[in-house]
């Protein structure tokens, strides 16, 4: 019996098989190699590896863990789970039956892209979730917000840090009065009417086609689809979980435990805040560390 078994091996799964490993806890990690950044060109705003390829990041982690022998990093899914604290039971894909005395989720999310033309091929490239992530390559050019909520203008806010050009494209949401007032006011123009689909041009360029005008070019687009956990592991095991603007995360206390005893999750998957590279190793290192505490005799 393994003392932690972490499913998903992305930034946060792999923060916390380090923690455990470096306190010689026995560990397996499962994981499925798709990454939720894995459209993105490189990961920014990490520290150490500021504009590095995130997959180069985690190929370089995975090889800097071969040298704890309590961890193993398996090519794997977990498609279930049984058993309380101090002795879960996962069965992978592979037919597998592993047992351990914790568990850590850290499977993390998928972008639901939207039935628009386009939409999906340009995600990670010509249309972007985060200025944190991507805007400081992008800074002082013409920007396209694609609003989405009454919360959109937050973003309207921030991205005045990055840029004074920037277009709403309202894609048929109902944009109140006293907020095209609050625009207008900040010169943020807002082009009514429905996308119907996104021609990249260029490195980060991208066409926006609407039903109801001219296309309108942007610099680079901002978009925020819903997302969901990439498994159902904890709908299953019956998880509590909180509401975002864009999905649900997994409900975690300040030790990254869940609302089930020995059950610890990490990453997007339990992050209602900023998703980042950085937040979700951190918080992957923070389940690892509590996992191993809990164990202590």
């Amino acid at each position: 019996m393994d003392n932690v078994i972490i499913i998903g091996g992305s930034f946060a799964g792999l923060a916390a098989a380090l923690q455990l490993g470096r306190a010689r806890r026995k560990v397996t990690v499962l994981d499925t190699g798709l990454p939720r950044n894995r459209f993105a060109g490189r990961s920014h705003g990490v520290l150490g590896h500021d504009h590095k390829p995130p997959s180069e990041i985690l190929a370089q982690a995975r090889q800097q863990l071969a040298r704890y022998p309590a961890i193993k990093l398996v090519n794997a899914r977990a498609d279930s789970i049984s058993g309380t604290i101090d002795n879960f039971s996962v069965l992978t894909s592979d037919g597998e039956s592993l047992g351990a005395r914790r568990l850590i989720l850290s499977y993390g999310v998928v972008d639901q892209m939207p039935a628009v033309p386009g939409f999906a091929e340009s995600w990670g490239t010509s249309i972007i979730p985060c200025p944190y992530c991507d805007g400081f390559e992008v800074a002082g050019q013409h920007w396209g917000l694609v609003w989405s909520s009454p919360q959109s203008m937050n973003q309207v806010r921030l991205f005045h840090d990055w840029t004074d050009t920037l277009t709403v494209f309202a894609d048929g949401h109902d944009v109140a009065p006293d907020i095209r007032a609050d625009l207008a006011s900040r010169k943020v123009p807002v082009v009514d009417g429905r996308i119907t689909g996104i021609a990249p041009h260029g490195d980060h360029n991208a066409i926006i086609k609407l039903d109801t005008g001219p296309d309108v070019a942007v610099d680079i687009l901002f978009a925020h689809p819903r997302n969901k956990p990439s498994a159902s592991l904890h709908e299953s095991l019956g998880l509590d979980t909180v509401n975002t603007p864009t999905g649900i995360a997994i409900k975690t206390d300040e030790r990254r435990e869940t609302s089930i005893p020995g059950i610890y999750a990490a990453g997007d998957l339990a992050n209602p805040g900023i998703p980042s590279v950085t937040t979700a190793t951190w918080q992957g290192a923070m389940a690892g560390i509590f996992a191993q505490q809990s164990m202590l005799a």
